[in-house]
């Protein structure tokens, strides 16, 4: 490993940071990350791993959207983030061949980044290849019951909130929709309750199941 050459101006701080990402194994590239330590994990290159990346617009946003899901593995890293972070891990689960899957996704891409979902907790957020060769083997779409594409489901402590499951084409294209969802999701907080409470938002969700 090369060495690391740290002037007097490091501070501790940054140093404990750096051995944390170190001791777990994960390296960096990039500057040490100002956000919580959780985001020093980075998947291990191999023949079955990549490298996932997170992106935010802002810098000072608890939102994260990480690269899009291939393997099982990648899919258990982000949940595994998810609950230690207590930010809901929202899927979008797509393949090559879906047109309205093109659509929906920059749109939703970009809400996230633009801090939709900040002031009520954040999220973080990924696609899921379903049509990923290791996707397809893994029998992810099963286990999940995703029967359709689009679908957008979110993930809370671990475990997939499939009452708030979102099928509907028309409602996926609804950008005001998906900023209510966003937000409603946000607000569990690794607690697995929705955050709809008495809103009208909130009463809609029987008509997401599936």
């Amino acid at each position: 490993m090369p060495s690391l050459r740290l002037n007097s101006t490091t501070t501790s701080r940054s140093l404990d940071r750096l051995g944390l990402c170190l001791r777990s194994g994960l390296a960096h590239r990039s500057p040490l990350p100002q956000t919580k330590d959780q985001d020093c994990l980075a998947l291990n290159q191999s023949a079955n791993h990549r490298h996932f990346s997170t992106t935010s617009s802002r810098s000072d946003s608890k939102n994260r959207v990480y690269s899009s899901v291939r393997n099982e593995d990648q899919l258990q890293t982000y949940l595994q983030l998810s609950s230690s972070s207590r930010r809901p891990l929202l899927t979008l689960w797509t393949t090559s061949w879906c047109s309205t899957c093109h659509v929906i996704s920059p749109v939703l891409k970009q809400l996230i980044e633009s801090g939709v979902g900040d002031a009520e907790g954040g999220v973080t957020y990924a696609e899921v290849e379903l049509d990923a060769p290791d996707v397809t083997s893994a029998g992810l779409g099963l286990t999940y019951m995703i029967n359709k594409v689009p679908t957008l489901l979110s993930f809370d402590a671990g475990e997939a909130q499939v009452e708030t499951k979102v099928v509907d084409g028309n409602k996926l294209k609804d950008k005001h929709f998906l900023e209510e969802w966003i937000r409603t999701e946000a607000r569990r907080h690794g607690g697995r309750g929705g955050g709809g409470g008495g809103s009208l938002f909130g009463g809609l969700f029987g008509s997401f199941k599936s």
